[in-house]
């Protein structure tokens, strides 16, 4: 009787061992394996990566290192001119104006000027100074508009960026005022780039006149200039074509001995000093008001 029972009890039994195994089973966590995603980068293959590639039968392809090259212009002022001391200060009736007056001519090189007359037809050093001005100044009121198109015609790819750069968020106001000196051309030369027979053509011209700048911020405060009072500049601009290209143009390549920003220094930004309120009927210059001076503030202890 109770080996007949033990025998109906045993399936019950193993029934409920089962079902509490897989009751175990069920409350274990099981976390996903972590997924490898290969990233790509410009390391050169080691030498070992090399050798497992080929012994796989993988050729790697060899990596260059290109860098984009624009034939329009050249890099940079090729024998830039050197401009003689005290230059527009000095009249040429005097030992020292003399002096100035034969290093032009050598630095002129009449040989390179024929040179240009060989591939632009309609080159004299009488009528280039002229065309060389009003591209100047249409590239100044260009850069004040900022109209890229247009700007791009009229400055080469190696001036454009220096031209641009740090005019974001600001206001120009640029005006020629009149030229105290006429144009003359200073200096020519004609250098070649990537073969011989592809010349470039660079012709400076100096330039004395009489301009007004005044630089805005993007509130419309002054930064610096001024749109009423003129200043005398004199500059010695480089002026490049392409001589080879029958379609090429003169356009602004740089300037000689002009500051750049950093040489320059930081720009001291113009504020106004709040003055007494006026009644109806009263001028300032009555009141003889003194402008406070800025207290001293002490930077470090």
């Amino acid at each position: 009787m109770a080996t007949s029972m033990r025998r109906a009890l045993m399936p019950l039994h193993r029934m409920r061992f089962i079902n509490s195994k897989n009751a175990e089973v069920s409350l274990e966590v099981r976390y996903p394996l972590p997924f490898v995603v290969p990233v790509r980068t410009k390391k050169p293959a080691s030498a070992d990566q090399e050798a497992k590639a080929r012994a796989a039968g993988v050729v790697l392809r060899q990596e260059y290192m290109e860098r984009a090259i624009n034939i329009t212009c050249t890099a940079g002022v090729f024998d830039p001119y050197i401009p003689p001391e005290g230059d527009a200060r000095l009249s040429s009736l005097s030992k020292e104006g003399l002096k100035q007056r034969t290093e032009q001519i050598k630095q002129g090189a009449a040989s390179q000027i024929r040179k240009v007359k060989e591939h632009d037809a309609e080159f004299t050093t009488k009528a280039f100074p002229v065309k060389a001005q009003e591209v100047f100044v249409d590239a100044h009121n260009t850069l004040t508009q900022f109209n890229k198109e247009k700007l791009h015609s009229l400055v080469t790819e190696r001036c454009y960026p220096e031209m641009v750069r740090g005019n974001r968020y600001k206001m120009l106001r640029w005006h020629f005022v009149e030229s105290l000196e006429p144009p003359k051309v200073v200096h020519a030369r004609c250098p070649d780039m990537v073969s011989k027979g592809n010349m470039y053509g660079q012709v400076t011209v100096r330039m004395h006149s009489r301009q007004t700048l005044a630089v805005y911020d993007r509130f419309g405060r002054l930064m610096m200039g001024s749109e009423e009072e003129p200043r005398d500049v004199l500059e010695y601009l480089v002026l490049e074509r392409h001589l080879v290209n029958h379609y090429g143009m003169w356009r602004l390549h740089g300037k000689i001995g002009s500051l750049t920003g950093a040489q320059a220094g930081t720009i001291v930004k113009t504020i106004m000093i709040p003055g007494p309120e006026l009644k109806p009927g009263e001028e300032f210059e009555g009141l003889n008001y003194e402008v406070p001076k800025p207290k001293a503030v002490q930077w470090h202890k």
